[in-house]
């Protein structure tokens, strides 16, 4: 299957993801590529991943392929990762958007649900790049995006497991760009703070107050700003994207200050991981 420009998008099925796949199919219908574009989704809910192809389908005329997938198991993975080696077009956009969290003490956690992290956050996305990039390396252009978070530069008690994990994202991004600077192959780690994508309500544990999720109403940004400033941060060759101007002042606060200090601020960090009533 030949296709002029190819879209890869994981955790496709809401949030940023599903976000991605509307802006880039707009941004298609717009230099009359939408007919000549195929979709490629992956996320666990095949019933979301299917509404949301017949969406695109009726909208844009694009090409949608649905991959349901469970990105934290190994075998399913193999089997999609033999699936996109395969993949060949002369425009390619990779977007490693799934992620999985989890709020709380690292003492009271779940090893499974740690292992899932590691397996989706750190271990798919690898995979899942280094699957794509002989192809992309062979396509005219090609760009990813790995959606990393503004919890990457800071250690975030109650949150530990999380923003290590997308440190890790970050830290990846920064050196594939630096090996791929000589190719026609763009990478952009996007650092957002929290939107409203339902990330909370997943990372929350079994019985916890919403009450416990870490932000404040007036630091979130919305999920049209974060896909917006990602897709244009990646189109543009930049190294990071921090969506929104208090993002971005805050990001540059937090890569700038002593160590000493974030650790005192962290340490008095309101904690509001706590049990519900």
């Amino acid at each position: 299957m030949s296709c002029l420009s190819t879209v890869v998008i994981t955790g496709a099925s809401s949030g940023f993801g599903k976000a991605f796949a509307y802006r880039v199919a707009e941004s298609m219908r717009q230099h009359a590529r939408a007919q000549k574009t195929r979709f490629i989704l992956i996320a666990r809910s095949e019933d979301k991943l299917k509404a949301l192809a017949d969406d695109l389908m009726g909208q844009y005329g694009c090409e949608v392929q649905v991959q349901p997938c469970d990105l934290a198991d190994s075998h399913a993975r193999a089997a999609l990762l033999q699936e996109l080696a395969g993949v060949q077009s002369e425009w390619m956009l990779l977007i490693n958007n799934a992620g999985l969290g989890d709020y709380g003490e690292f003492s009271s956690s779940e090893p499974e649900r740690n292992r899932r992290m590691i397996e989706v956050n750190m271990t798919a996305l690898v995979e899942i790049t280094r699957a794509m990039l002989p192809a992309m390396q062979k396509a005219r252009r090609a760009f990813i995006i790995n959606v990393a978070s503004l919890a990457a530069d800071l250690a975030i008690p109650d949150f530990a497991m999380y923003a290590a994990s997308k440190a890790f994202v970050c830290s990846f991004s920064e050196a594939l760009r630096i090996e791929l600077a000589n190719s026609h192959i763009h990478v952009t780690a996007v650092c957002p703070g929290p939107s409203h994508t339902g990330f909370g309500d997943v990372a929350r544990r079994t019985g916890k107050s919403k009450k416990e999720v870490p932000f404040r109403k007036w630091f979130y940004t919305s999920v049209e700003c974060v896909v917006d400033s990602a897709y244009e941060a990646v189109l543009l060759n930049r190294p990071r994207c921090y969506p929104s101007f208090k993002i971005r002042l805050v990001g540059l606060f937090v890569r700038n200050a002593p160590l000493w200090m974030l650790r005192c601020i962290m340490s008095f960090r309101p904690r509001k991981a706590i049990p519900a009533e």
